[in-house]
């Protein structure tokens, strides 16, 4: 799954990117550089709180008794 994390890293990256053109048409390099490392780490950090969700959920299921 490192390929994927790695696509949904970039994906985060050129929407940050987007978004500050969106705001700013005559934005520089220095921030779209910085949109882009903050869409970057935004959307590692979010696959990383949805797994770790996903992964207590999983443990929540596995020690309710089953009826």
């Amino acid at each position: 799954m490192g390929i994927l994390d790695t696509l949904g890293e970039v994906a985060g990256a050129v929407a940050a990117v987007e978004g500050a053109e969106k705001l700013d048409p005559n934005a520089g390099l220095l921030t779209k550089g910085l949109a882009a490392v903050a869409g970057f780490k935004g959307a590692g950090a979010l696959e990383s709180m949805v797994g770790k969700k996903e992964e207590g959920e999983e443990e929540a299921n596995d020690a309710a008794p089953q009826a």
